[in-house]
């Protein structure tokens, strides 16, 4: 929440290895070897069944 309120209204750039931190960001770009495999919302995201999905569900699981 904190996060959301300080980049209201602004263009920012956040690289995050916790996914939480991103899930509610406009687009999120998913980066392998410095090549883009994915893009889209979290939500989009999930849906894809790629590697956001299987990371973001392995971190859900350590919590």
């Amino acid at each position: 929440e904190a996060l959301d309120r300080l980049v209201s209204g602004r263009t920012v750039f956040v690289i995050a290895h916790r996914l939480s931190t991103v899930r509610n960001a406009n687009r999120i770009v998913v980066l392998d070897n410095g090549s883009i495999i994915e893009q889209g919302t979290h939500n989009q995201l999930l849906e894809k069944d790629g590697l956001y999905k299987r990371l973001y569900e392995a971190q859900e699981l350590q919590k």
